[in-house]
């Protein structure tokens, strides 16, 4: 069978590649962050496979494709149709739940429409999302939201001072002016004075036309009172503010369960009907693995088919590690390797074959145990007749192929080539870091840390937590460890910081910003580069702003225009007078050490360390970045393409400013591969040398074994986990322990 053949692949950093992928395999692509796997696998074949399928397909359903770009490579022969399962999570709205998103839940609204007594209708009735099944208090929702005004003001402080604490209510803020310049207030008057007259206008008055507004208040801007307009611009309407803003609005509301349907969405003629005591509520809080069970014992002659169908879905959530997960959990709250997971069911059963399968990194969020089951799916979809390309950093998925491409030598420029391919065991003696790293003895931590400091997590019964109390070591590095949905999250990065506030904690969740927000614009340094700049040329800084008098009349500094072709796929083009650059033309004849800003905004990280070698405060951020495994990233790279893990590792690079520290980290080696988690290691030890504290919740076997102390939970996942199997060093988790971790720890360390 002929293989698949990529020429002159140019994608990102790729070397002009050319190579061939033999089909009906595993191939794993493996080399450092950075190196081009995704640009190669994702970026070139995937994006291609696509591109050719989607112009096989009518306008109407082209346009409703997932478009990953035209990738920049000569030709790409034999491809296959493309089954793309990425880490993207899943999001959403509260609308959208685990039984959604796999379809479950509409087969246990078609079991329960044909079995359930007495009978209300048919399956789109079960629907919370269906008017006539939702619950008309909550509109399907579970939870009623209200504003509580004393988290929302501040009766101390006037509007000048900003006594509304929400963004965008603050001084100078757009909202704001609707209050500052109605002419209802004085501004400078604390809210504490206000008048009944003036507090039920500043909160509650319906929208209308201020009679003796500001010459500011534009013409046709009509005034609303505080409460009613954050209602209807924020919380009841599903806006891209409600996403961004979650944190801060949930400090200002009190959630609680409907009191109607009391969180179960559904309106009370729809949950009259039940099967065996059960309405379908009930059986969608259930988690997945006591949902089968109880499946199972339905008895329902002439519906044994809907049942079979159901009991085989569940069975696959159980198979990929899912089992602990409840149908109504909401998808936004799902991780990102529990997104692909799922994304994965649906293609358990396929009969379909000679597909091209690319896997994001699946062993993400996985504890080595459910590995194992993973391992298995995927070679299941191998011996359907099926090719599998796999991007992965983690040592047991690799193992499983049967070709192997390994891409570096470095990041960035660094890399963007083939240093090795063919077997698994021909990577264990090449040259490149991934070989090396498999080459080498592995090892524990023999001499632990002692501690004197503890912080106490008391009585904690969250979720699936069994009312544990457990001491956590202060100035050592603490690795909890534990399957998924054991109940380390909810332990540390939800209970620990509500017993204890003074905790740092850093997540993969992403970071608020707008288009042009960089890497520079978020660790404040931007200004520095650009008074650099404004210094060496006597001009203004504001001129190296794409957000501000540097911006590119043409593409208001977003250095893309963006055609639109109707139904067809959206082209973005590089703008035709900045070149790309976001910068107007002129403002990239000033030069700083014989670079313009567009040249410094490209400069890697690894190579902005040396370029700012000179100036401290700049080069500390970057070294810092560089130790983290980010010496690959550009300066200029937007927000909003950074993996969860090159977030989270970039807010630790910006939070260690204060002496001891207490830091959660939820999985930091995401994304990395060993030569960068070795990086990472090391950054540790100097963080813990320096006083800090540091409280990991891992998976990765390297880091569990150079941990000082070792917290596992346990035993299983959703109800059968929630307990403490094991608190001490390593040594002891080796001897002494049976635990899933122990188990598999001993198998790395052969």
């Amino acid at each position: 069978m002929n293989p698949i053949k990529i020429t002159g692949a140019r994608q990102h950093n790729l070397k002009n590649l050319t190579l061939e992928i033999p089909r009906n395999t595993i191939t794993v692509f493996t080399g450092v962050s950075g190196s081009g796997k995704s640009s190669l696998v994702f970026r070139t074949i995937g994006a291609e496979a696509q591109r050719q399928m989607s112009e096989m397909q009518h306008s109407f359903v082209r346009s409703r494709m997932e478009h990953l770009g035209v990738p920049d490579v000569d030709s790409i022969e034999h491809l296959n149709v493309p089954v793309i399962i990425n880490q993207k999570r899943l999001g959403g709205t509260v609308r959208s739940t685990v039984g959604t998103a796999t379809d479950i839940y509409t087969s246990l609204r078609l079991l329960f429409s044909r079995v359930g007594k007495p009978f209300v209708g048919y399956a789109n009735i079960f629907s919370f999302n269906h008017p006539q099944g939702m619950c008309p208090v909550c509109g399907g929702i579970g939870q009623t939201r209200q504003i509580d005004i004393n988290r929302l003001i501040d009766t101390t402080k006037s509007l000048n001072e900003g006594a509304i604490l929400f963004p965008t209510f603050q001084p100078g803020g757009y909202r704001w002016l609707r209050y500052a310049a109605s002419g209802y207030f004085d501004n400078d008057k604390k809210l504490a004075d206000y008048t009944e007259e003036e507090w039920q206008i500043l909160l509650h008055a319906e929208e209308h036309v201020p009679p003796n507004p500001s010459p500011q208040w534009g013409k046709t801007v009509r005034y609303t009172g505080i409460i009613p307009r954050l209602e209807r611009d924020i919380l009841k309407k599903d806006s891209k503010e409600l996403r961004l803003r979650e944190k801060e609005i949930s400090r200002i509301v009190k959630e609680q369960s409907c009191p109607t349907c009391h969180g179960k969405r559904l309106n009370e003629k729809v949950l009259s009907c039940k099967i065996a005591g059960r309405d379908i509520a009930d059986c969608a809080a259930m988690p997945v693995d006591e949902l089968l069970t109880f499946i199972r014992s339905v008895q329902a002659p002439g519906y044994e088919t809907i049942i079979a169908e159901l009991v085989k879905k569940l069975q696959h959530m159980i198979t990929i590690g899912l089992g602990y997960l409840t149908l109504d959990r909401v998808t936004p709250t799902l991780s990102g390797g529990e997104s692909q997971r799922i994304k994965m069911v649906r293609h358990l059963d396929s009969s379909l074959e000679n597909l091209l399968y690319i896997f994001d990194e699946p062993s993400i969020g996985l504890h080595p145990k459910d590995l194992d089951n993973i391992s298995r799916i995927i070679q299941k979809i191998r011996d359907k007749g099926n090719t599998v390309l796999l991007v992965e950093h983690d040592p047991d998925l690799i193992r499983i192929a049967d070709h192997v491409m390994d891409m570096g030598p470095g990041s960035g420029t660094h890399g963007g080539e083939i240093i090795y391919q063919g077997t698994f065991d021909g990577l264990r003696t090449s040259t490149g870091k991934t070989g090396r790293y498999f080459a080498r003895h592995k090892t524990y931590n023999q001499h632990p840390r002692t501690f004197t400091e503890t912080l106490t997590i008391r009585n904690a019964r969250m979720h699936n937590l069994q009312n544990i109390t457990v001491k956590v070591p202060r100035h050592v590095l603490t690795v909890v460890t534990g399957v998924a949905g054991s109940g380390k999250s909810t332990l540390i990065s939800e209970v620990l910081p509500q017993q204890h506030p003074e905790i740092t904690l850093i997540d993969q969740s992403g970071i608020a910003g707008h288009s042009k927000s960089n890497l520079l614009t978020y660790l404040g340094i931007s200004d520095i580069i650009r008074n650099l700049f404004a210094h060496a040329n006597g001009v203004s800084n504001k001129l190296f702003s794409r957000n501000s008098e540097g911006a590119c009349l043409n593409c208001k500094g977003l250095g893309v225009e963006k055609i639109d072709l109707a139904f067809m796929d959206d082209i973005e083009m590089p703008c035709e007078v900045c070149g790309g650059s976001g910068f107007r033309p002129e403002v990239l004849t000033y030069r700083y050490r014989h670079q313009s800003i567009a040249d410094v905004m490209d400069l890697t990280v690894e190579e902005a360390v040396v370029f700012f070698a000179e100036q401290q405060e700049l080069h500390r951020h970057f070294t810092m970045l560089h130790d983290l495994g980010m010496g690959y990233l550009t300066l200029g790279q937007r927000l909003d393409t950074f993996s969860g893990g090159e977030l989270q590792r970039l807010k630790l690079s910006t939070q260690l400013k204060g002496e001891h520290a207490v830091v959660v980290l939820d999985e930091p080696s995401t994304g990395l591969h060993p030569a960068d988690t070795e990086k990472l290691l090391a950054l540790f030890n100097k963080l813990i040398a320096a006083g800090h504290t540091l409280i990991v919740i891992e998976h990765n076997l390297d880091i569990i074994a150079c941990a000082d102390w070792i917290i596992d939970m346990g035993p299983g996942a959703g109800k059968d986990g929630g307990q403490l199997t094991f608190e001490g060093t390593v040594a002891n988790l080796l001897q002494h322990s049976d635990t899933a971790t122990a188990t598999y720890l001993r198998k790395y360390l052969v």
